[in-house]
């Protein structure tokens, strides 16, 4: 196990640094200049090149590249163009709303999507599994910003059960943190839970005809040692694969979440560095979600190492 680890992180490595050669470049070379942004439009051609020498952006793209990388190991993802903030600094005072919508919807969509499958194979061809494949497809086909708005009008103006927009940090207390994470949460995992619920449905169809189900049902095990201990486990291996890759939905829905509900997490600090073309925010940020990807199929390696040893070899 240690040495398959092992592996896997020396292989993480190239991948990371091709990642991060790649958004340099893809930064520098794009039309548009940092400078001028900082300038102003009425700036002089001897301004713009001042404050071009202070950023180092007058140097040669390896100069820049070699010095960025520097700063990067040496834990220093350098400071914003437009605040003049470290990077660092901006990205965790706006992380705990991000990561707490994370979590919350990671689980709940977990615990909501897997038994929906499970039953909806269980019970294959009922209106039951109908209705199941019809949330699946509903979840596919509504966008995330309608039915934040669908959410906000019934929950918070119509029934006022819930505060409309904002966030309040777990330092100020449980219950008003978890008042504003409830709206954001079943906005995000609508989509999240139709993803996995038709993965698991798919999976424990396929397992479900096989020998050594009906021979554990020709030994008199209940049916729901069958559905989970015999036939979920053998059915896991895809179903991890999609919770994982799901956090493509979860990263790029975050965004629109944190726009509708008024949240500062790096969602929105994403999208305002790239409006205002901050480099050093952007760059952090798609390294930050490049690492997130990596660390998350690492992990679902290891699961699947866990649940089939063979994959070890």
């Amino acid at each position: 196990m240690i040495g398959y680890l092992l592996r896997r992180v020396l292989t993480a490595i190239p991948v990371m640094g091709a990642v991060a050669l790649f958004v340099f470049l893809l930064l520098r070379l794009t039309p548009g200049d940092p400078a001028a942004v900082l300038a102003g439009d009425n700036a002089s051609p001897e301004h713009l090149a001042h404050i071009r020498a202070s950023l180092g952006l007058d140097e040669p793209l390896y100069v820049q590249f070699f010095t960025w990388i520097n700063h990067l190991l040496h834990a220093d993802l350098g400071v914003s163009l437009i605040s003049n903030v470290p990077v660092l600094s901006m990205i965790g005072d706006r992380v705990e709303p991000s990561i707490a919508i994370a979590l919350f919807t990671i689980i709940v969509a977990i615990v909501v999507a897997v038994p929906l499958g499970v039953i909806a194979a269980w019970q294959h061809g009922t209106w039951i599994d109908r209705c199941v494949m019809g949330l699946s497809v509903l979840g596919f086909s509504v966008p995330g910003f309608v039915l934040g708005y669908v959410l906000i009008q019934l929950f918070a103006i119509d029934l006022r059960w819930l505060p409309v927009q904002g966030f309040k940090s777990l330092s100020g207390g449980f219950g008003p943190f978890l008042e504003r994470m409830i709206l954001p949460t079943m906005t995000l995992s609508f989509v999240y839970v139709a993803l996995i619920a038709r993965m698991t449905r798919a999976a424990m169809l396929d397992v479900l005809g096989d020998d050594y189900i009906r021979t554990a049902r020709a030994k008199g095990i209940s049916e729901t040692a069958v559905l989970l201990r015999h036939g979920l486990r053998n059915a896991a291996v895809p179903v991890i694969t999609v919770i994982g890759s799901g956090f493509a939905l979860l990263i790029s829905g975050v965004v629109v979440v944190e726009s509708v509900f008024n949240l500062p997490g790096i969602g929105r600090l994403t999208v305002d560095a790239v409006l205002a073309r901050d480099y050093p925010v952007i760059q952090a940020m798609i390294l930050l979600t490049s690492l997130i990807y990596v660390s998350v199929n690492l992990l679902v390696d290891v699961a699947y190492t866990l649940l089939d040893p063979r994959i070890r070899y």
